[in-house]
């Protein structure tokens, strides 16, 4: 028997004929295959075309685009929080948009079923960032820090069902500030709300209310009440819903599906309805079946010191000690908190919008030893930013009060009123952009003046500058501010236009201007335009 791959040659001789052999002589079996194959590959290529009929352009559920002027004003929302952030010492900080799947496994209670879970990736599982705060206590175990205080702005996603009109998507934006470390209780917890407290007002989304509850005081209470312990967390993830539903339903809840005793959940409404201040605080103390829990204590005398320094910051009055308060996660093991705003009236025609909370926090000190060999901890505590939310109670306000927002941020426009000018243009550009100047120009050899002084005033653009051929014979350029066109601007626009072509007309052909051209515009030296250009928007 030959070996494999070698031919004798009677066998070489006949492979050979076959494929020598015409065209034409080709044996019925082999024609059929090949027509079979020539079906096959024009239905494929016909099936997408097919397809493409049924396709639905639009984005994923829970995502959205952002047009130029959405963008405009998201970037002012996140300036206001991160300048915010920055200003109470916190550095920046990025972590992957997926991590390990692991490393995100048994950190959120109920909601890890919200976890996007990605396909195997060259043997490794993996899950996009569910929040901001699990990949921080990953970095801060995997590169054996102590203490730091962060600041971290990103996009993070969740399996849920989205609820558009409340800012509810399943890609978001988060920003959070955290401060890790072992310090004296209570100083850091309490510039976190004095954080939320800016922040909230620097955006001015009106008045708006920060509740405050501690795990402590709350897993005390389920013990007082008679919860089993194995329940507490997914009791507790009941008693977050109660910001969305009613008592009852929170109680149909507890004791239908998670089969707990109606009499403890009785036990349970009792304290979760009351909410105060301070004084509050002090009654719990003096409750003869909270005062039983050692746990409950110690929340409860971490919250009446927080008072005092909230107090000191000047902001106690924004404060509600809630005992409602639940923060459905599993890693926080301390006060918690969560920033509402007080809804106002909205316009008779317009439904008011109810968007939940848009802050909210807490203190996590076991979630750095959860990622460490031998369990070392790193005591924290942090605040997330609602963006999303802030952004629909912006927008829907622009809209509703009809206010227009600028899309770009160009400061000059160039123009000339005559043909055959673009590379004047092109130089005279050239020294505004290297002079850090925000410039802009049409794309066009020849455009008219009347279409580049429109593009100004749509485009809001405070400044212009003209130059043409009087203007580089006299070596200057004419500078003119920009008014928005009224009414009868357009006719102005006209005459300026006119005038302009009339003085630049060579001097043997030139006639008096037929209309006045706007005191706002004056003619400055070409080497001075740069400097005065600077000057002008200095003053502004």
């Amino acid at each position: 028997m030959p070996q494999l791959g070698l031919l004798p040659g009677r066998a070489w001789a006949a492979l050979l004929g076959q494929l020598l052999r015409p065209p034409r002589v080709v044996c019925l079996g082999a024609a059929h295959s090949h027509s079979q194959v020539a079906e096959a590959v024009l239905a494929s290529q016909l099936k997408p075309r097919q397809e493409k009929s049924n396709f639905i352009l639009k984005t994923p559920k829970g995502t959205r685009d952002f047009s130029p002027q959405q963008m405009v004003v998201r970037e002012k929302i996140l300036d206001i929080i991160v300048s915010c952030f920055k200003r109470h010492g916190a550095k920046g900080l990025d972590t992957p948009a997926f991590e390990l799947k692991e490393m995100l496994a048994e950190k959120y209670g109920e909601d890890s079923g919200l976890i996007y879970d990605l396909k195997d990736q060259g043997g490794e599982l993996l899950s996009l960032r569910y929040d901001l705060t699990v990949p921080f206590a990953r970095y801060m175990a995997m590169n054996k820090l102590k203490k730091m205080k962060r600041y971290h702005v990103g996009k993070v996603w969740r399996r849920e069902s989205p609820t558009i009109a409340q800012g509810r998507y399943r890609e978001f934006c988060q920003c959070d500030f955290d401060i890790a470390g072992d310090f004296d209780p209570m100083i850091p917890d309490a510039e976190c709300l004095k954080i939320i407290c800016e922040i909230l007002t620097g955006l001015q989304l009106g008045d708006f209310l920060i509740k405050v509850n501690d795990r402590r005081i709350l897993d005390g209470m389920f013990a007082i009440c008679g919860v089993p312990e194995s329940k507490f967390r997914a009791i507790c993830s009941s008693i977050d819903k109660l910001d969305k539903i009613s008592w009852k339903d929170v109680r149909h809840e507890m004791v239908t599906e998670k089969g707990l005793a109606p009499e403890v959940a009785d036990r349970i409404g009792d304290y979760v309805q009351c909410h105060g201040g301070l004084s509050l605080v002090e009654q719990m103390f003096q409750d003869p079946r909270l005062s039983q829990s050692k746990q409950a204590l110690e929340g409860l005398g971490d919250l009446k010191l927080l008072f005092e320094y909230l107090t000191l910051f000047g902001i106690a009055e924004k404060i509600c000690f809630d005992l409602s308060l639940a923060r459905g996660l599993d890693y926080y093991t301390g006060v918690i908190y969560e920033a509402v705003l007080l809804q106002t009236p909205a316009p008779a025609e317009e439904e008011p919008l109810n968007v939940g909370s848009v802050a909210a926090g807490g203190r996590y000190d076991g979630l750095v030893g959860m990622f460490n060999p031998k369990g070392h901890k790193v005591p924290c505590v942090g605040l997330s930013i609602g963006v999303e939310r802030i952004f629909s109670i912006v927008e829907q306000r622009m809209k509703t009060f009809g206010e227009k927002i600028r899309t770009t941020e160009t400061q000059v426009f160039v123009a000339t009123p005559q043909k055959n000018f673009l590379q004047e243009r092109l130089k005279l550009i050239a020294e505004l952009w290297d002079a850090g100047i925000k410039a802009e120009l049409l794309y066009k050899n020849n455009p008219k003046l009347l279409t580049q002084l429109h593009y100004c005033e749509n485009m809001g653009i405070p400044l212009v500058v003209i130059i043409g051929e009087q203007e580089l014979k006299e070596g200057v350029i004419k500078l003119r501010s920009v008014a928005t066109r009224e009414e009868g601007g357009r006719e102005r626009d006209r005459e300026l236009e006119t005038s302009m072509r009339e003085k630049h007309r060579p001097a043997a052909s030139c006639t008096p201007p037929t209309g006045d051209v706007p005191a706002t515009k004056v003619a400055i030296k070409r080497e001075n335009i740069v400097a005065e250009i600077q000057k002008r928007l200095f003053e502004s």
